[in-house]
């Protein structure tokens, strides 16, 4: 791991977005609420929360974060489902690979309550968004 220990305490905020793409009829289960696990979108929201919170676990050097707030949306966006994750805290490093896990931990919810009706579903387009704070200083990704 990186050390950390001198650098300043300062806030942080990282914006992630991921898209889950699948097949008209899963995409319809999602929408009207037919998908036999339950809530598909509220639930990948809970699990895109968790994998924030569980980043230094999954990802061998990431140190772990006192995070301040995670935000977690799952919304329909042209037959698709979008995720996007906004994390923050005051820390001495930053937050994107806590934005990027909630993300992906969000598509593989949707895709494993999913399964059953579209195995070809695909999660792409996983990136960093935006981040705010520390030494680097600010990003912001152009438009896709």
């Amino acid at each position: 791991m990186v050390d950390v220990g001198d650098k300043p305490v300062t806030q942080r905020v990282a914006l992630a977005e991921g898209w889950v793409r699948m097949s008209r009829e899963a995409f319809e289960a999602i929408t009207s609420g037919s998908v036999k696990k339950g809530d598909v979108l509220a639930v990948a929201e809970l699990a895109g929360i968790q994998g924030s919170k569980r980043t230094a676990d999954l990802i061998p050097l990431c140190h772990p974060l006192p995070i301040d707030s995670v935000a977690v949306r799952a919304e329909p966006v042209d037959g698709a489902i979008r995720i996007r994750a906004t994390v923050s805290a005051q820390w001495r490093t930053g937050v994107e690979m806590e934005a990027l896990a909630a993300v992906s931990a969000a598509a593989l919810t949707v895709y494993d309550m999913t399964k059953a009706i579209d195995q070809s579903m695909t999660i792409d387009a996983v990136r960093l968004i935006e981040k705010r704070g520390g030494r680097s200083g600010d990003y912001k990704a152009s438009p896709q």
